[in-house]
């Protein structure tokens, strides 16, 4: 998910979350996949109803959200629709990998290593359809907007962003500088201030084109191809300002990347919609969420009391419909 490389390249600077205000559109599945492994790892063992559901999401979303009430941030979830045919392999490699873990814990459990067993039930999570389900009905009570994207939920929030519907992208993957996000917050699922990345500065620091940036990306290696052997970020950047583009690099080099323009234009020109109205004024249901959480989920109030109650003393104080 995302392009690591790229941090070698981007334009990075921590930011305070009291110099932030306006509308951030989130990476629905990077954000909650982030607070469900990290809320399995370490919050108790009341991760289950008494009927074996999975429940780590909710209280993860309710860990989470207070992080943008209380701030002059303004949510909205993006999540993915469709899997990018090209993206198939990577699908693909991450589910042998899951099933390997899923071996491996078998086995940890079989042995009773519990730090080992904790490591390998975050990295068996999967986002299922009841916990994207009951994400979309917890966010719904609590008046925070979803938008279905229609392919990769990055690729719409970079969209949106671009065309100044929200003042940032959220998520931790480096691919919203390849798709154009403007300004991308990241670590809004970590502890402390938020990290900004500039696409425009970016750009400007290696003396690239947007489309010269992508072609950087497609020859270190994306979620649709690997990379050019031998071709690391400085060298990519070096190579395609010597060439001019991804074509030239390849030509001088006689080497071949399947897909390459398809791939460009996955980046470039990603299936996106225009069809989506949101009100960033919340006005969140707080008991009818708590209530959901807990009494129809089971969900133990003590897993989710703290975060309930940060987020109404943040209605309280900051009234919510001032954000903007």
């Amino acid at each position: 998910m995302g392009n690591a490389d790229l941090r070698q390249l981007a334009v990075l600077r921590e930011v305070s979350f009291d110099d932030l205000s306006g509308t951030v559109a989130v990476d629905a599945h990077n954000w909650l996949y982030r607070y469900l492994t990290t809320t399995v790892r370490f919050t108790s063992s009341h991760k289950y109803t008494h009927d074996g559901e999975e429940v780590a999401n909710l209280i993860g979303v309710v860990q989470g959200l207070p992080k943008f009430f209380e701030h002059d941030l303004s949510p909205v979830f993006v999540f993915d629709g469709g899997v990018t045919e090209l993206k198939d392999a990577e699908v693909s490699d991450r589910q042998a990998q899951r099933e390997r873990y899923e071996e491996q814990l078998e086995e940890a459990r079989e042995g009773g290593d519990a730090a080992e067993i904790a490591t390998l039930e975050s990295r068996t999570q999967r986002l299922t359809p009841t916990i994207l389900e009951t994400t979309r009905e917890l966010l719904s009570l609590l008046d925070v907007p979803v938008i279905e994207a229609p392919a990769e939920g990055e690729a719409q929030a970079s969209y949106m962003a671009r065309k100044g519907a929200v003042d940032y992208v959220g998520s931790e993957d480096y691919d919203t500088l390849l798709l154009g996000a403007p300004l991308t917050l990241r670590q809004l699922t970590s502890k402390g201030d938020p990290e900004l990345m500039d696409f425009e500065a970016t750009l400007d620091e290696h003396d690239l084109t947007w489309e010269q940036l992508v072609d950087v990306g497609i020859l270190c290696g994306t979620d649709f191809n690997e990379g050019v052997s031998g071709i690391g970020p400085k060298t990519a950047v070096k190579l395609v300002r010597e060439h001019g583009d991804l074509w030239g690099v390849l030509e001088a080099r006689d080497v071949y990347v399947e897909n390459a323009d398809r791939i460009r234009e996955l980046f470039l020109h990603p299936a996106t919609t225009d069809d989506y109205d949101f009100d960033p004024d919340l006005d969140p249901d707080v008991d009818a969420a708590r209530t959901y959480v807990c009494e129809e989920w089971g969900v133990p109030e003590g897993e989710v009391d703290r975060g309930f109650e940060r987020i109404e003393e943040s209605v309280t104080q900051t009234g919510l419909d001032d954000w903007l």
